[in-house]
């Protein structure tokens, strides 16, 4: 039940903070610091996917080391790619899995299980949700449920940020092309 109301609390800091931010940037950084403190894991990373190059870029990580994360490029195509396609996926053990692009580095890193979650916006896959730990996890359903809301949370508010990005940067244009001599006539 505490970890029931632990997610709960995580959930509801979540949505409260985005709704009060429109910067992407703090969004993805507020999402993998509340992962990790609500699951108690070693880390969490929130990807989004580069079409033109099929990798998963780093938005925001927290608990991972710099060394870790420049480890090299993550193809979504080889690097747990059935979680892009299929859905959530949890891999006990990470030095014993193919769908681990760069398992030595993770044993170095000191990671024994991953899950990774899609990121979804209408529909379309825009990047993943990745819990880290140090001790080999045998992650509930309540776990992959409660990555599962965050990762849907964090989409809409990403989606939410773009939109709004692109609203604010129409109307500086419009503004640009505005007749200063018509306006004065008014």
């Amino acid at each position: 039940m505490k970890r029931q109301l632990i997610n709960y609390e995580t959930l509801l800091k979540i949505t409260r903070a985005i709704s009060a931010t429109r910067d992407p940037e703090e969004v993805v950084l507020l999402t993998v610091e509340s992962v990790k403190s609500a699951l108690d894991v070693k880390g969490c990373t929130l990807f989004l996917i580069n079409r033109k190059t099929n990798e998963l870029e780093i938005a925001a990580s927290f608990g991972l080391s710099e060394n870790y994360l420049k480890k090299g490029p993550i193809s979504s195509l080889r690097s747990i790619a059935q979680s892009l396609e299929e859905g959530p996926v949890a891999i006990y053990d990470v030095a014993d899995d193919p769908r681990i692009q760069y398992p030595e580095e993770a044993k170095e890193e000191g990671i024994a299980s991953i899950m990774s979650v899609p990121i979804a916006v209408h529909g379309n896959v825009i990047g993943a949700l990745r819990v880290y730990t140090s001790q080999p996890w045998e992650f509930t359903m309540e776990d992959v449920n409660f990555v599962q809301a965050v990762a849907q949370i964090a989409g809409m508010a990403i989606d939410i940020c773009r939109l709004t990005k692109g609203y604010k940067s129409s109307i500086e244009i419009l503004k640009t092309m505005r007749d200063p001599k018509r306006l004065k006539s008014k």
